[in-house]
């Protein structure tokens, strides 16, 4: 009897012990074979682990990041009385830019630099040089600013580089006066373009935090690639929490290539200013955008000549369907002037098909 307790004692603890083996094979099976895993019902790869951390990133892309000191005097009147004195304030400012050329040329935005008298620029090394500006585009909130000096070192770029909702990326800025802050989160969301702050929107949004000072700094990627200007965020008095926005760097380097070569941004105008459509409900049942409203027509301009006027709904753009006014105005403002566009228009019960030549859009009022 003892003996066949003793065996039954000894089977436990070999079925118990090789249970143990098995569960142990099973969880290390992956990293032992060198294979991801794969879901067999779905084919799906397993999500792969990201860097545990992002120095590598921020040593690529922070040299490049510079620290923005403004001055200007701002002008009160004192006393009601005609013949008033004026009270002068010297108002100083910080702001962020990024290096895109290794002779000076630096990217920021336009609202950093916008009316001051006196522009600081503090680089990684710790150098101080004045800057002067180049020019500034409100229409986007970019200005080019230039330094003096050579050998700088520059921001990475990545052309082949997508941005997709959920890619990690950072911001580094001079954050309420501490330079080259860097702060973590997502891309929230891509071709922001609702907020009505621009005249011209493609924001990148994100949830890494975007202080007062960090307005022209960079955001890159764990890659640190940079992939956009910092601009602003929403404002906390509204209910926002970690909503950023940031401009994609296609446009602005655009725009900063622009100002340095023609001292301006050339931009393609139709002549018209345009509204959404409200959703039309479709035969399955949904509801669907389709085409914008055209609201004004500049008369003589190029939509006028090419016969479109106030109340035609545009539903085509060079063969491209149209259902977001915004992003329609920006596809018009990235052709060159002087180049010609095919656009359909519905009137009432009636389709045509229209040309019309962009002119260069006038300054901004």
């Amino acid at each position: 009897m003892a003996k066949s307790l003793d065996w039954l004692a000894f089977l436990a603890r070999a079925i118990i012990a090789g249970l143990a083996l098995a569960f142990v094979v099973i969880y290390l099976w992956p990293a032992l074979t060198g294979k991801s895993g794969v879901d067999p019902r779905n084919g799906a790869a397993a999500v792969s682990h990201g860097p545990t951390s992002f120095a590598d990133a921020v040593d690529r892309a922070a040299p490049a990041v510079v620290s923005i000191y403004t001055r200007y005097l701002s002008t009160r009147p004192v006393g009601v009385a005609s013949g008033s004195r004026v009270l002068y304030r010297l108002v100083q400012d910080e702001g962020s830019g990024v290096l895109l050329s290794q002779d000076g040329y630096i990217l920021t935005n336009h609202h950093v630099i916008s009316g001051v008298q006196n522009i600081r620029v503090a680089l990684w090394d710790g150098r101080i040089v004045p800057a002067q500006v180049v020019g500034s585009d409100p229409a986007t909130d970019l200005a080019v600013l230039k330094v003096e000096l050579v050998d700088l070192p520059i921001a990475p770029i990545n052309e082949s580089v997508t941005l997709r909702v959920g890619d990690v990326v950072l911001a580094i800025g001079n954050a309420l006066g501490l330079s080259h802050t860097v702060t973590m989160g997502i891309v929230s969301a891509t071709g922001r373009n609702d907020l009505r702050s621009l005249v011209y929107e493609d924001f990148i949004q994100t949830d890494a935090a975007i202080n007062a000072g960090n307005s022209g700094g960079a955001l890159i990627n764990a890659n640190g690639d940079l992939v956009g200007i910092n601009t602003r965020n929403l404002d906390p008095v509204r209910g926002a929490q970690n909503i950023g926005f940031a401009i994609p760097i296609g446009l602005a380097r655009n725009v900063m290539e622009q100002i340095i070569e023609y001292g301006s941004v050339q931009r393609g105008w139709l002549g018209a200013s345009y509204s959404d459509l409200r959703p039309t409900r479709q035969p399955d049942g949904s509801a669907l955008r389709i085409g914008i409203s055209v609201m004004e027509v500049a008369a003589d301009g190029p939509a006028w000549k090419a016969g479109i006027r106030p109340g035609d709904v545009i539903t085509a753009l060079d063969g491209e369907t149209v259902s977001d006014a915004s992003q329609f105005q920006l596809a018009i403002s990235q052709r060159a002037p002087g180049s010609q566009v095919e656009l359909e228009v519905n009137r009432e019960s009636e389709s045509f098909q229209t040309y019309a030549t962009l002119i260069q859009q006038p300054p901004l009022q």
